[in-house]
């Protein structure tokens, strides 16, 4: 192989890994800010009877009514919990790129998901039989 041919196979699978490293970073980020958006769900629902409570945006706290500021922290929970979920699937296509690149094989199991309310009591009905 003749070295620019070289160069640009090395410059694609460093792509490739970073682009993989970036991926797994936002996703260690949106985490973070899932649980600390599920510790400020709790406090607020363990919070004394009030009808209004303080709520941080951006650099300023601004009374809100309660029962709107838990619809809203439960909407940006969702929100987190489906962008770590397509940024999980997004993932392993490009692991599986990377595999490729580097002449590794398809790692096994890593495409695996988990069954659904359904499938689960169809299996644990005919389990109970």
């Amino acid at each position: 192989m003749d070295s620019s041919r070289v160069m640009e196979y090395l410059m694609e699978v460093e792509v490739a890994a970073e682009d993989v490293l970036a991926d797994k970073q936002q996703i260690v980020d949106l985490d973070a800010r899932r649980n600390r958006n599920r510790e400020a769900m709790n406090a607020l629902r363990n919070s004394a009877d009030s009808d209004k409570v303080k709520v941080c945006f951006g650099n300023m706290f601004i009374k809100f009514p309660k029962e709107n500021a838990q619809a809203m922290m439960q909407k940006d929970q969702e929100q987190l919990d489906q962008e770590i979920t397509d940024l999980r699937k997004r993932l392993k296509a490009k692991v599986n790129h990377l595999n490729d690149l580097q002449g590794k094989p398809e790692l096994r199991g890593y495409n695996l998901s988990p069954l659904s309310n359904d499938e689960l009591k169809a299996v644990n009905s005919i389990l109970k039989r």
